[in-house]
Parts: structure tokens; sequence; C-alpha cells
């Protein structure tokens, strides 16, 4: 998968080099989609299974890091570098990785699914860094590969095929309703449409913030935020990393409603705010997003599914997401002309309240928790 997924990346930037029409980029859109639907699976659940439990928030917020840093070079690009140039230049980012992932095996659990157990210990051995030492060392690993093996096997004896059983049971259907209640609060609360709409929530406030400088400010705020999360992930834990976040997102967002309100609906001059305070909401909505709401969400997603159906249910659940951002971004400028922006900004922070209330009540901490043991 990884390396189809590889393919299909490559083949979205030849498409939007050689296009000629706009089925091209049709095309090369429908490429991109199926690439990231891979990546949002597989690197998740690969970073899971290969890192100790201690750091695996961290390194799976990692993958959120390099995507936000992506789109500020995207933004940074764009600006600055002619079309044609763009797709020469990063095209040259996969056919690196297709050289590099040449070097890294597959996961031992993976292979211990697949009946491999010498490749597996070899895996194990490579991405434990494990190096053979005295007595100790070398028991301690033997212990830790045996744990793993037994817990594979233990689920793999139950039944080799994932069926539609799997998803029924009252630990399946309870997680599973888990992650997509994760991927409604992480759509519904309004970041991704926020990214997408600046200019015209600016425009519709009657701000002075010229598009570039917006953007450039929001990249680096959205690495901010993620460089904080991959702080604290591993010591706080991931719910209370999300209720900062959603209850953040909520106040921030009512506040920006606030704002929209006075410049929409009322006479009050707010000129000496126009040219810092809303580029201020939306820095701050879019650090705290990124500092759980965001990124957490995915580490969260991978933990809490039982082994055996978390690849079908991650990409059932992300499926989902797709489907609920393609609303939200059809949705928010109808709803933003005819209620106006303060009424879709307190609908987002509405969003909010309910995904701090669920987050708190309902969604249990795993932090720690083994990839291979359904203990949630």
């Amino acid at each position: 998968l990884k390396k189809q997924t590889n393919s299909q990346l490559k083949g979205f930037w030849l498409c939007v080099y050689f296009a000629q029409s706009i089925e091209y980029l049709y095309l090369a859109r429908f490429l991109g989609g199926i690439t990231g639907g891979g990546t949002y699976v597989v690197i998740p659940i690969f970073i899971g299974e290969i890192v100790d439990p201690t750091i695996r928030g961290r390194l799976t917020s990692l993958f959120t890091l390099t995507l936000n840093s992506g789109m500020l070079a995207g933004f940074t690009l764009s600006s600055n570098v002619p079309y044609h140039i763009i797709p020469l230049v990063v095209i040259s980012l996969p056919l690196l990785f297709l050289l590099i992932e040449t070097f890294f095996p597959e996961t031992p659990t993976f292979l211990l699914y697949r009946e491999q157990e010498e490749k597996a210990e070899k895996s194990f051995k490579f991405y434990q860094s494990y190096k053979a030492g005295n007595k100790e060392d070398i028991e301690t690993f033997n212990a830790k590969f045996s744990e793993l093996r037994d817990s594979v096997l233990a689920q793999k004896s139950q039944t080799d095929v994932v069926t539609w059983r799997d998803f029924v049971s009252k630990r399946a259907l309870g997680t599973l309703g888990m992650g997509i209640m994760l991927m409604i609060i992480n759509v519904f609360t309004g970041s991704f449409a926020l990214l997408n709409y600046t200019s015209s929530i600016f425009f519709a406030i009657e701000t002075d913030i010229h598009p570039n400088t917006n953007t450039t400010i929001i990249g680096v705020v959205q690495i901010i935020g993620t460089i904080t999360a991959i702080i604290l992930v591993d010591r706080y834990g991931r719910k209370i990393l999300l209720m900062f976040s959603t209850a953040a997102m909520g106040i921030c967002l009512a506040g920006f409603g606030l704002y929209a309100f006075f410049a929409e609906e009322t006479s009050v001059d707010l000129t000496p705010y126009r040219s810092w305070l809303p580029l201020l909401f939306m820095a701050l909505i879019i650090l705290s997003a990124n500092v759980g709401v965001i990124p957490v969400t995915f580490v969260v997603l991978v933990e809490i599914l039982p082994a055996k159906i978390r690849a079908k249910a991650a990409s059932i659940c992300l499926a989902l997401l797709s489907i609920f951002t393609f609303i939200m971004i059809k949705v928010f400028p109808p709803f933003m002309h005819t209620f106006g922006l303060s009424a879709t900004m307190w609908a987002c922070a509405s969003f909010a309240a309910l995904g701090l209330f669920y987050i708190s009540i309902f969604l249990p901490e795993t932090k720690g928790k083994s990839m291979n043991k359904d203990d949630v």
C-alpha cells in the first residue's frame, strides 16, 4: 500500500504538470485523494505498530507536523514560484521516498500475521534499535517479542478473515462510534473550512489584512500548534489535550462570532481592530485545533480501535471524514451568506462545546495502550 500511494502521488504531480484542460486536474485531484486517504490510514497504523507506547503519541503527531509543514511550503511556493515549476520540485519527494522506504522492513505485527516469524523478529530488532548486549538485554528483548507474538497469534487464532460479524460486537460498535464522533468533531468545529475560506471570511468583515500575510501567519501557527501537541501528548495524555483543544476552540470561535456580529449587524466603529483582531482570532482557533483536535484525533483513532478490525475501521472513519469535509466545504459559504459570519462561528462553537462534553464524558484515555491488546 505504501508503494501504491506513492505511485498515485507521482501520478498526481505528473497530471498537474502536463495539464492541458480541467479534466487533467480532476484526475490529479482524484489520485491525490486516493493518496491522502491511504496515507491517513497507513502512516498512523504503521507508526503505532513499530514504536514504544511511551513515545507513540509524539511520533504519530509528527505525521500532522509534516502535513502542516507541507501546507506552509505550498503557500510559499505558490506565491513565489511559477505554476509549472512546482510539480518538478515536489515530485522529487515521492521519488526520494521510493528510494528510502526500500531500507525499511514491514512491521513485526504484519509479518507475524503472515506467519513469517523470523522476519518479524528481525523487523522488531530493527525498529527497536536492538543490539545484542548482556544477558539482561537479551532477556528483555525476548520477553517483549514473545509478548507481541503471543498477542498477535491469540488474535489470529480467532479467525484469519475479518467479516461483518467482527464489526457488530458491542466493543467494535462502541469504538467505531467513538472514531466517527472524533471525525465529526474534527470537521464541524470548522478549522478546515476556515483555512479554505479565509479570504471570504476576512472580506465579510472588511478587514485590511493581505491574503499572503494571512496564509503565511496561519501556516506558521499550525506548525507551532502541532509542535506543542508533540511535546505534550505523551506527557499529559490524549484526552486532556482534546478537552483543552475543544474548549479553547469553542471560546475563540464564540469570540470571533461576537466580533463578526458587531462588524455585520451594528454601527460600532471597529477600525482600530480590523488590522489585527480578526487575524488574532483566526490564529488562536487554528492554534487550538492543532494542539489537539487535528493531530491527536488520529493518535486516538488507531489506539482505540480493536486490532483485528483496525485497518478497515480506520478506513471507514477516514472515508466518513472525507464525506464530512465535503459537506462542510459545500455548506459553509451558503450558510455564511444566509445567516452571517457570526452565526456560522457560533454554530462551529456549538460543535466544539458538544465535542468537549463527549470527550470528557465518554472518551477513554488511550495513553500507553498496547496496539495488540483490546484493553481500552
